[in-house]
């Protein structure tokens, strides 16, 4: 089992750095948003690319924000039983919801998504807009996006495995916050 906490202690990692450079976007996102408004508004000037620039970081916001928000265990989840169930039970609820879904959807939507960059990256697509950025690097953000969260299911699976036979996971963060309504 400690090689399988050693690769999960890795993909945490990754993902933690990740969601703090989210974190970041997040604010420079709002500084681009804004001088770009106030440019074309205080002096009529305008740059596709800088609308561009935003819809890339929230993109990157997005998609490796969701491994992230998994790893915080901050994710959205149906809780009508989930609330009423026992700490183990949710934990096996949270396996199994991770192999049969999750999983799945990730390796699916990776897949079908890389085509979609791999055809961009060998024409060298830009965008059809005037002074626009180019298409495949933002394109590649979609298969690489999937497969962190891939990755960060099975850190959870393996954390949670390791839970249930007694092993004590330092990095889990299994509590569940019921929302409030």
């Amino acid at each position: 089992m400690r090689p399988l906490l050693a690769f999960s202690t890795i993909v945490d990692t990754i993902n933690e750095k990740l969601g703090k450079i989210c974190d970041w976007l997040v604010l420079l996102a709002c500084l681009v948003s804004g001088g770009n408004a106030m440019v074309r508004y205080a002096y009529d000037q305008s740059s596709n690319a800088w609308l561009e620039v935003q819809w890339y970081m929230f993109a990157v916001m997005v998609m490796f924000g969701a491994s992230y928000t998994l790893k915080r265990n901050e994710h959205v989840r149906v809780d009508l039983l989930y609330m009423t169930l026992s700490r183990r039970g949710q934990l096996w609820v949270d396996i199994l919801g991770t192999v049969f879904f999750l999983l799945p959807t990730c390796a699916i939507l990776a897949w079908l998504s890389w085509p979609f960059f791999m055809q961009a990256f060998v024409v060298n697509e830009h965008s059809s807009n005037a002074g626009g950025l180019l298409r495949w690097p933002i394109k590649l953000v979609l298969p690489v996006g999937f497969t962190l969260v891939a990755l960060q299911g099975l850190s959870e699976i393996i954390k949670r495995v390791a839970f249930l036979n007694g092993i004590p996971v330092e990095s889990l963060e299994a509590h569940y916050e019921r929302p409030t309504q």
